[in-house]
């Protein structure tokens, strides 16, 4: 089977794993990954990358130059596509840009008028209800309706999508997935002395971006309800609300609790995570986000909650989009927003460590048997046998 891969997500090596383990599944897989040859990622990393291409057995990475760097939804592929396309034909084409993007109504035309009879899958994040104004309305339709395959990041996305009017195919399955070598549990003696956590302190993480939506500011009030508990509270990341954070455990007496590490390299995120006891997301759902086409933002998935589980860190999570169906049973969830909810459910895994042990193994080996890359490759091989099968 010859499988067909297109976004920017892909010019950074790290998240092409799944996409490796796909091609090592069966000898007459073959992947091939196109990313645009130019892109500017934006934030932080205002940088341009320019990706190499790779050729690893039956694994590829292809960089064809592109229009639009910066612009998921604008971003389309210049005239060389068509002798690529020519001579790889595809079995599978999955453009990963939303359903709305310019590129994947491209690679439909294509398909059609080379006559390669691929099967069109696109994979989408999106959550969120939206409505489409003209000329939008007609791309979302002509895309949809040359659709045999939608993957989306969570159920959300697949119920928009059939409000849209999608009566295909879909699989629900995250965009990455994580690596066992990396994400594993381990103890970390050195960086424990190094940052001065107390081994008799119960220890809270939080990893991601210091912002509103991912509800920060709610876990520390309620950290800050739990001042006659031993704990210290770590978070990993950065963001806009560094100083917020700061000012706000000062005024409930819990600063020397905080320890705040920024810029961690993600294949060193996994030595922070073994240092806690739980890990806690607690996003909430905001409308002040706007785009050309939709307005919002709730977690689309929350995989920092997997990365976790991989280390057998007990989990706690809103229930802010995905994270519920990513925690079902071995983990607990909480009303967005609601710090004495939450406050509970950090005081309930404090008290009970044989609860906690409990949820972070079973949270293992959800990791291990649903998340894993090699898993996740072994599920979307199932995902195109089922398409291909389908009449064309």
């Amino acid at each position: 089977m010859k499988i067909l891969i297109v976004s920017h997500t892909y010019i950074v090596d790290l998240n092409c794993e799944k996409f490796r383990e796909l091609s090592r599944l069966e000898p007459e897989i073959e992947v091939k990954i196109i990313v645009p040859k130019r892109w500017r990622p934006g934030g932080v990393q205002n940088k341009i990358i320019e990706p190499q291409p790779r050729h690893e057995g039956n694994f590829h990475i292809v960089p064809i130059t592109n229009f639009s760097e910066n612009n998921q939804g604008l971003l389309t592929f210049g005239g060389e596509i068509i002798a690529f396309l020519r001579s790889f034909k595809p079995d599978i084409i999955q453009v990963e840009q939303g359903v709305k993007s310019l590129a994947y109504a491209q690679f439909i035309t294509l398909n059609k008028l080379l006559g390669l009879k691929a099967k069109n899958c696109f994979f989408t994040w999106w959550n969120l209800p939206y409505t489409n104004k003209f000329p939008i309305s007609l791309l979302e339709k002509y895309n949809l309706s040359n659709t045999d395959g939608l993957i989306a990041g969570n159920q959300d996305g697949v119920d928009i999508l059939r409000e849209h009017g999608y009566t295909g195919a879909v699989k629900v399955s995250p965009q990455l997935g994580i690596d066992e070598k990396l994400f594993y549990p381990r103890f970390e003696p050195e960086i424990t002395e190094r940052l001065n956590i107390d081994n008799d302190n119960f220890i809270i993480g939080f990893v991601g971006r210091f912002v509103e939506e991912k509800g920060i500011l709610t876990l520390i009030e309620a950290v800050a309800k739990l001042t006659e508990k031993n704990w210290q509270l770590l978070l990993l990341g950065r963001g806009e609300l560094k100083a917020e954070i700061q000012k706000r455990a000062l005024e409930a007496g819990i600063q020397d609790r905080l320890i705040l590490v920024e810029s961690v390299p993600h294949d060193e995120v996994s030595r922070y995570i073994n240092l806690m006891n739980v890990l806690v997301l607690p996003s909430e759902t905001t409308y002040k986000f706007k785009t050309l086409t939709a307005v919002g933002w709730k977690e689309q998935f929350g995989h920092v909650l997997i990365e976790a589980m991989g280390c057998k860190v007990a989990v706690i999570g809103s229930d802010s989009g995905e994270i519920p169906n990513v925690i079902r049973d071995v983990g607990l969830t909480f009303p967005e927003g609601n710090a004495q909810k939450l406050s509970i459910c950090l005081q309930q895994l404090m008290e009970n460590s044989e609860f906690r042990a409990n949820l972070a193994r079973r949270g293992y080996e959800k990791a291990m048997k649903q998340y894993t890359n090699k898993a996740l490759a072994q599920e979307l091989l199932a995902f195109y046998r089922e398409l291909k099968e389908e009449k064309a």
